[in-house]
């Protein structure tokens, strides 16, 4: 029975190994480790310019499960682009940006849309999109890159730009100069960036080509070199990083966070605007002011310029659109049509009408000359982005699917022929409701529809919302290209494999995190009852957090925490393993992972490894991870490359990698497209070392410190005066098993009756057979093949053979004072 040893006082810890460790040795190891993990993180960190030698946090490694069809978005979409095809009959494509952290690319056809592409390396939402020239799809998101893409490829992302200190949260382009991009942000920082010259080439040497060799992943299909870029910040200060590579312009002057661009066509102006409540107007070539124009009372969340940038249209969280004449430098008219929020605005070719959406769930269109406003569409969520294309309108709104509705934005007067317009005021709907007093009868609000003058046109806006007199034009979309359900409810049970969620559809899914698969689907059922229900009196360490963000489920590894949890194999099923195996989760989850990169790995290494599942020496791992001294080899995992059924993921709906390593900055990727060439520059140190050579970092204490004593009044001798030390995971039967041996060994076998108890005098019926009788290595657990005559106690209640220690201490002994176990006769017997 190795695995329970005694304690000596003075080592109240219990060390890793059977063997025992003094006070001060084991505090003069620990300081060897910290010294070790200190000198390896003194370089490296972008945040510490010094000579510090504060250890950095290691690089988490998280992966994204999915059990939907992946041609499809699981969040809501933030943005929306249409590229029209050049030629005749040919294809049109829709691009959409999502809260999921993807794009995607969509061939359209009169009635459907085919998803024909997904674009994936962002590691948080996509905020905004925009089209540089015919092929070149440019990102923002709020990882704080910017990425660009051959948007007519499979999916490749052909540079990464890190400029922005903060979320990136909206771009313009210039249609007519199809090399000018501008980027705004939370960091209250404006970029216009040519994008020609940030793609082109530059030459490096040294040192600098290190530090801008990658972004993310180096495979051949999917490589993200950075560009070396100085940070211009909103308070004017400039910082260096390196002399090589493309700069951009830096327009300074927002003090607070940017949330909305418009460029013209001809890249001559640009307008921003965000939480300062004021449109600034700049000239981008320069980067120069031109002009801040007053008016709005809160946020501006959209802003649009015709094409020569001579009129602005700004959308705000005060409810209203307004109309400037930048040439005047100040606004000729405001529209009142919206009761919340205006986030979206797009306009007809001619600008002489503008489409409008936003936070109370309407689509309006409006003629910005004769102020006549129609309600067309009433939506079901909060609406984002719009597009326009030919005579149709794209939606996207907070939900994960995209709708076309019918526009005429050719002819926008056939709609309002269609009847039920109104005028738009020029207040607000909470000013203009404010400037009413008491009801007004619905007889009144009839003799107003012919109203002109503007206190009329405010009192009916009123009134058509109070009323409900507002019906939208149109009942459905002309075409849904249909997301799957975001989950937005999660719990991780005390299993620590399992978690319950529940989507936006309250559908409630239970996952298992180790496989990435849904293994229970209870369809729309009390999300608080199944938790209830799935309930186990188990501990076991968190080894991993989930957040549902992306609108699926996230799981982070970060060490060394995520190597805290170990199973016996035979909890785990795992036949191929002894039953008394002890089986690291985190180690068995990451080698299901990277199961295809490491054969991908072996196939460009030209490996021989045999087909037992000899695992390569990593040798070749950058000497960082090699120069800890002081790490745990997982002895009984030793050579174990082979991923066992627990931790096989599927490849149907494959998890996504979110991570970083030495170089370039967080990517994400199928964990099937991984393509065996990334290494250290690209995955954490740690998690290679774990893969490749079976070791495991330091790890906080593992074991459980308990005294075992005789029940009071029992005829039973004390065996042990001492405190005991057993692994975290032992189960009772195996205290029972201990108990059970002590006594055998301490008397003579001859001692023992021919029917397998013991002889009187001995502290009673014993089962002479649980000692050696091979029952570890069957197929039953010892537990259920045994019926032992002792019985554990714990606060005076009997024990569960199959509890672990863990449990007990956490469930039934409830104290920080070490574990203290009585046993006696099996009552009954």
């Amino acid at each position: 029975m190795n695995d329970i040893v005694s304690v000596p006082l003075w080592n109240c810890y219990g060390d890793e190994s059977d063997g025992f460790v003094s006070k001060n040795a084991r505090l003069n190891s620990e300081m060897a480790v910290v010294s070790d993990i200190v000198a390896m993180h003194r370089v490296g960190s972008a945040g510490n310019t010094t000579n510090s030698v504060r250890p950095r946090k290691e690089k988490r490694l998280t992966y994204v499960l999915s059990d939907a069809d992946d041609t499809k978005h699981c969040a809501g979409i933030n943005c929306l682009k249409v590229l029209k095809s050049t030629v005749s009959n040919g294809c049109d494509y829709l691009f959409t940006g999502s809260r999921d952290g993807t794009l995607k690319r969509w061939a359209i056809s009169e009635d459907s849309a085919t998803c024909s592409a997904t674009f994936e390396s962002h590691v948080d939402w996509v905020n905004d999109a925009v089209l540089a020239g015919d092929s070149t799809l440019v990102s923002c998101s709020s990882d704080t890159a910017l990425k660009t893409w051959n948007c007519l490829s499979d999916g490749t992302c052909t540079k990464t730009l890190r400029q922005h200190s903060d979320y990136v949260t909206c771009l313009a382009a210039a249609e007519k100069n199809s090399n000018i991009v501008a980027s705004g942000g939370l960091g209250g920082e404006v970029f216009i960036w040519d994008v020609e010259a940030a793609l082109a080439p530059v030459s490096k040497s040294g040192d600098a080509m290190e530090d801008d060799c990658l972004n993310g992943v180096n495979g051949s299909t999917n490589s993200l070199p950075m560009t070396s870029l100085r940070t211009i910040s909103s308070s004017n200060s400039i910082s260096v990083h390196t002399t090589q590579g493309y700069v951009p312009i830096g327009a300074k002057g927002h003090k607070e966070s940017v949330y909305a661009l418009a460029m013209n066509d001809s890249g001559t102006r640009l307008v921003s605007g965000g939480i300062e409540k004021v449109v600034r107007v700049w000239d981008p070539r320069t980067g120069s002011k031109a002009m801040k124009l007053r008016g709005h009372t809160d946020n501006i969340r959209a802003l649009l310029l015709d094409s020569t940038g001579r009129y602005c249209l700004s959308g705000s969280s005060d409810s209203m659109i307004r109309l400037w004449d930048l040439g005047m430098q100040r606004c000729v008219h405001s529209y009142a049509v919206h009761t919340d929020s205006v986030w979206a605005l797009a306009s007809t070719p001619t600008f002489s009408h503008v489409y409008s959406g936003g936070r109370d769930l309407s689509l309006y269109l409006t003629d910005l000359a004769t102020r006549e406003s129609l309600l067309l569409c009433k939506k079901e969520h909060p609406i984002l982005q719009l597009a326009l294309h030919d005579d149709s309108i794209w939606v996207a709104t907070t939900d994960s699917s995209v709708h076309r509705w019918p526009a005429e934005a050719h002819n926008p007067q056939k709609v309002f022929k269609r009847g039920g317009s109104f005028l738009a005021g020029n207040l607000s709907f909470s000013r203009a409701r404010v400037s009413l007093e008491g009801s007004i009868p619905v007889s009144i609000a009839h003799s107003l529809l012919q109203a002109t003058d503007a206190i009329a046109c405010n009192k009916l806006f009123v009134i058509k919302f109070s009323l409900g007199l507002d019906v939208p034009v149109y009942k459905e979309p002309t075409l849904t290209i249909p997301g799957t359900s975001a989950i937005v409810q999660h719990e991780i049970l005390n299993n620590r494999r399992h978690v319950l969620t529940k989507d936006t559809a309250g559908l409630v899914k239970l996952w298992e995190i180790t496989r990435g698969i849904v293994i229970e689907d209870y369809g729309k059922v009390s999300f608080e009852e199944r938790k209830e229900q799935l309930f186990e009196m188990v501990s076991i360490p968190a080894w991993f957090t989930v957040d549902t963000r992306l609108g699926s489920l996230s799981v982070h590894l970060d060490t060394p925490q995520c190597f805290s949890a170990e199973m016996y194999s035979a909890d785990l099923n795992i036949v191929e393993k002894p039953e008394d195996d002890k089986v690291n989760l985190a180690r068995e989850t990451l080698k299901g992972l990277l199961a295809h990169w490491l054969a991908k790995r072996r196939q460009r290494l030209g490996s021989h490894a045999s087909a037992n599942g000899d695992v390569l020496s990593g040798k070749d791992i950058a000497p960082r991870s090699l120069a800890h001294s002081r790490v745990d080899v997982d002895g009984g995992a030793e050579n174990d490359s082979m991923v066992y059924p627990p931790f096989e993921f599927s490849t149907v709906s494959p998890p996504s990698v979110v991570t970083e390593g030495s170089q370039g900055g967080p990517w994400r990727k199928k964990i099937t497209d991984l393509d065996g060439s990334e290494d250290e520059k690209d995955f954490p140190w740690w998690c290679l070392d774990c893969v490749l050579n079976n070791r495991l970092p330091p790890r906080e204490n593992t074991k459980c410190s308990f005294y075992l004593h005789p029940c009071e009044g029992s005829a039973f001798q004390i065996l042990t005066q001492g405190k005991l030390s057993a692994p975290r995971i032992l189960r009772i039967h195996k205290v029972v098993n201990y108990v059970v041996e002590k006594m055998v060994l301490d008397k003579p076998l001859d001692n023992v009756n021919t029917d397998g108890t013991f002889a009187p005098g001995l502290g009673g019926h014993l089962l002479h057979s649980v000692v050696g009788d091979g029952s570890f290595r069957s197929g039953v657990k010892p537990w259920q093949k045994l019926k032992p005559s002792i019985e554990i106690l714990c606060n005076n209640q009997v024990l569960s053979p199959d509890m672990s220690l863990a449990t007990v201490r956490a469930y039934i002994w409830k104290k920080p004072e070490d574990l203290i176990l009585n046993y006696r006769l099996a009552q009954g017997r």
